[in-house]
């Protein structure tokens, strides 16, 4: 079986081989093609479908949800020109630092736009 790693870092190959591709023969190259607007209404759909999965109890249908979330959440990323590897390190910073002690942090944070 391979690792989550060679996993994620296949798919991320996959979905950056997309960009500018054909969007009659590749769900990813037309989501691409459609835009932000699509791309984050699809990840949006995908996190309510999570919840709703989540809330009836169905294991399988819950990890099922969630392969399709963390997918349409690599695309995002992807388009804006963003990686896992990012969100990693981001989840490393905050090892050992209380969630509520993280929020606080956040206070004076400026994001920039995309």
């Amino acid at each position: 079986m391979k690792s989550i790693e060679d996993i994620l870092n296949e798919l991320w190959l996959v979905i950056e081989s997309r960009k500018g591709g054909d969007p009659d023969r590749s769900y990813v190259s037309r989501l691409f093609a459609k835009g932000d607007d699509t791309i984050l209404k699809k990840l949006g759909e995908e996190c309510i479908e999570v919840v709703i999965a989540s809330k009836g109890g169905n294991v399988n249908q819950v990890v099922y949800e969630s392969a399709d979330l963390l997918f349409h959440l690599m695309v995002m990323l992807s388009n804006y020109g963003l990686t896992l590897d990012e969100v990693v390190r981001e989840l490393g910073r905050r090892e050992g630092m209380s969630g509520l002690a993280e929020k606080a942090s956040r206070s004076g944070m400026q994001l920039d736009k995309f």
